[in-house]
């Protein structure tokens, strides 16, 4: 491996926690805590990924160089030719997965809950941020991730108050937490008949999915459970019966809803599931700021902080306030072309971690 990456990809490092985690599945008491032999299993298997698409780029690498070496040796311009044309798509690969490597947090290669939220502007933020849900769907569904509507709530006139997704695949929290923050729309309102310009917010958060429930501890006592009836456009998939759940976490004052399922059961492990990950995020967060008290770096939560503007009048322009990313092609992004925002965040945030 080190002939093509030099030190980019830990394979011995890799290899040996393959073989630890391979060692701890034979166990005979491995499957007695099923959630987290899950997460064991879970980890093993994106290892084995990993490892075996690193390799298989090592042995092409290493077949085109002995066929380079033999092409110049017998200068056969074709050959050499052909070799060049067959490098560009591995380099493509390679870039691919040494950028993978930037995703090397603690949570990065759990699955995650997205959650948008309207915020000021009446009625023209709940349209924003059902415009900002449709960008994400579209977005997880181009990285193959898969994608569920944990719970939505819509809006008294047009789009959603809030809405939550489930977002399930390699790196889905890697990726997605790039997102978090406030987003700011400015445009022709629609929905005004003076055909005024207005600004909206929109406020997105991402959680890692916790996979134990070890992680994060939630007493019985803490919660208060209740169930209604599901409420959606009408038709034939409005649940009749009272399975959607909302479970409150007293201590914290979190409020979680989810109806998307069939069966009250379903709904409430769903709730519970994402309930755990807003506990994990808020940790997070505590740890993040208290970090930056520690650096004496000020952080204020306000619509004003927004981390990206997406402005459709007088000019067409998506801006990024972290790392000054931005584009003029704001229907490509509303479409769910995002990649650029995220890469450059991500880079940002490693340049950030090593100014620490």
């Amino acid at each position: 491996m080190s002939r093509a990456y030099g030190g980019v990809f830990d394979l011995a490092g890799k290899q040996q926690e393959v073989a630890a985690l391979e060692e701890q599945a034979a166990a005979p008491d491995f499957w007695d805590d099923p959630q987290t032999a899950q997460s064991t299993m879970q980890r093993l298997s994106r290892l084995q990924d990993e490892l075996s698409r690193w390799q298989t780029i090592d042995e092409q690498i290493a077949t085109l160089s002995e066929l380079l070496e033999l092409a110049i040796a017998e200068d056969d311009l074709a050959m050499i030719e052909q070799i060049a044309s067959e490098m560009k798509p591995l380099r493509e690969q390679v870039d691919g997965l040494e950028f993978e490597l930037l995703l090397n947090g603690e949570y990065d290669n759990r699955n995650a809950f997205l959650s948008v939220q309207a915020g000021a502007g009446g009625v023209d933020a709940q349209d924003w941020a059902e415009m900002l849900l449709r960008m994400y769907m579209r977005w997880a569904q181009s990285k193959d991730l898969k994608v569920s509507l944990v719970e939505r709530m819509e809006g008294e006139e047009a789009g959603i108050r809030s809405a939550t997704l489930e977002l399930r695949g390699p790196y889905a929290y890697g990726y997605a937490k790039a997102e978090a923050g406030i987003h700011r729309l400015v445009r022709l309102s629609p929905f005004d008949a003076a055909q005024r310009r207005h600004t909206s917010f929109a406020r997105v958060e991402v959680m890692p999915e916790v996979e134990s429930s070890a992680e994060v501890e939630i007493k019985p006592e803490d919660l208060r459970i209740d169930v209604f009836r599901a409420q959606g456009h009408g038709g034939q998939g409005v649940n009749t019966t009272d399975s959607a759940v909302r479970i409150t976490h007293l201590p914290t004052g979190i409020v979680v809803t989810c109806q998307n399922e069939r069966s009250q059961l379903q709904n409430r492990e769903t709730a519970m599931k994402v309930l755990r990950a807003r506990l994990l995020e808020r940790e997070l967060e505590r740890q993040a700021e208290e970090r930056a008290r520690l650096k004496g770096e000020h952080r204020e939560a306000a619509w004003g902080n927004q981390i990206r503007s997406y402005v459709l009048h007088p000019y067409t322009l998506v801006k990024d306030h972290r790392t000054g990313e931005e584009t003029g092609n704001t229907t490509a992004v509303l479409d769910g072309e995002i990649d650029r925002f995220i890469e450059a965040y991500l880079r940002w945030q490693l340049s950030q971690k090593d100014t620490v």
